[in-house]
């Protein structure tokens, strides 16, 4: 069983092309589980078709300890196995709790089968310390993607996110898949995306090109590969999915210092 994480800037597309890649795999015949990492609860919509699901914190919330597996847990998409760690009340407590909390009751429950082929955990924002980190710091996931465009912002979180890998393998096993570029449509962005990548010790292992069919997909609250299977976007995710799953590239980043970032980003275009 592979266990990966996904950060990014938030609002690069983490929870998107999370979604879109697990179909991918599930189509492949991959079983799959999504653990969202996220108190707004939205990293398994799409495979639910919409539906709210309903996060393991609310749930301990009402029901007490005694929670039974399908209570938090619902099969989506492809049997994507579906799981929201949500968050505490507004105002109340650290978010990041609410991902220790998923993660231990998951185990406690037996969600961790061993048909199990991936697990994936859609990780809130640019966020490396604290409960956020859980998933690497715990060694829960021994495998990391960036997700990341050619906006200055997105690679300067990116470039932060692997300090914060590099912390934690010292430790552990955790390392580096790659960066994964939801594309924006920035000048010369692959170009800049794979010097990036390449700076880190790691690689760029799928650049997503900008659809609207992605758009689409989402107001009819389903993954592109559930929406229109062979749309070319389809076929960018099915790709996404078939190279993270053949991938055997796994680094410690060597993060950049801000003259060398700025560097690149100046080489490129984006700094005049």
């Amino acid at each position: 069983m592979r266990q990966v994480a996904i950060y990014g800037k938030g609002g690069i597309g983490k929870s998107t092309t999370t979604q879109n890649l697990t179909s991918g795999l599930a189509t492949m015949g991959k079983q799959v589980m999504v653990v969202g990492c996220d108190p707004k609860a939205d990293s398994t919509r799409l495979l639910l078709g919409g539906l709210a699901q309903k996060s393991v914190l609310d749930t301990l919330r009402e029901e007490g300890e005694d929670v039974e597996l399908d209570s938090i847990l619902k099969d989506g998409f492809g049997k994507i196995r579906c799981v929201e760690s949500g968050g505490p009340e507004p105002g109340v407590g650290c978010a990041g709790r609410g991902i220790i909390t998923s993660i231990n009751m998951l185990e406690q429950l037996g969600a961790y089968t061993d048909d199990l082929d991936y697990v994936f955990y859609d990780v809130l924002g640019d966020v490396v310390c604290g409960g956020f980190a859980m998933p690497i710091r715990e060694g829960k996931a021994q495998e990391i993607y960036i997700v990341a465009s050619g906006e200055m912002m997105a690679l300067y979180a990116a470039n932060n996110i692997s300090k914060g890998i590099q912390k934690y393998a010292k430790s552990g096993g955790v390392r580096l898949g790659g960066i994964i570029c939801n594309s924006r449509k920035v000048e010369n962005e692959y170009e800049l995306l794979d010097a990036f990548a390449k700076e880190l010790g790691s690689q760029l292992i799928h650049f997503v090109p900008r659809s609207p069919m992605v758009t689409k997909a989402e107001i009819n609250k389903q993954t592109v590969i559930q929406f229109d299977p062979k749309a070319e976007q389809a076929e960018e995710y099915r790709q996404l999915a078939s190279k993270i799953d053949g991938n055997d590239m796994f680094v410690v980043p060597k993060p950049m210092s801000q003259e060398k970032l700025e560097e690149i980003l100046m080489q490129y275009g984006l700094v005049d």
